[in-house]
């Protein structure tokens, strides 16, 4: 079992920055690549980056890159989004979630993860 909380949302202006954490427990963290999805109200669950285990490749969302950069630190079981330039669009609930899948194209899946953390709201304001 992997257990996963993230911490880290709010509420900021339009043009600012958050960095949400992603803190595992349980299973040996650097086994999984780890995923960031979000949630808007009435809209469903999308991708928004991942990361390999070895921390050696990353992927974004088209609607991100440029402005999200997703990082881990094995050595804290703990993976980041630091989200710069946010727009009222990127407002949902942010979730962290661990896979055992490789492949890029799986990861991009979020049936493919197994486990979840629960959630952290992040409101961008105009």
């Amino acid at each position: 079992q992997v257990q996963l909380v993230e911490s880290g949302g709010g509420l900021v202006q339009a043009g600012g920055s958050l960095r949400l954490s992603c803190a595992a427990s349980g299973r040996t963290f650097i086994r999984f690549d780890m995923g960031w999805f979000r949630q808007a109200p009435g809209k469903e669950r999308e991708f928004v980056a991942a990361i390999s285990r070895s921390g050696g490749n990353t992927y974004y969302a088209d609607s991100v890159k440029g402005r999200f950069t997703i990082a881990g630190d094995n050595a804290k079981n703990t993976v980041y989004l630091q989200m710069n330039s946010l727009n009222p669009e990127d407002t949902a609930a942010y979730y962290c979630a661990a896979t055992v899948v490789t492949s890029p194209y799986l990861l991009l899946i979020s049936g493919k993860y197994n486990y979840w953390g629960q959630g952290t709201q992040v409101t961008v304001s105009s």
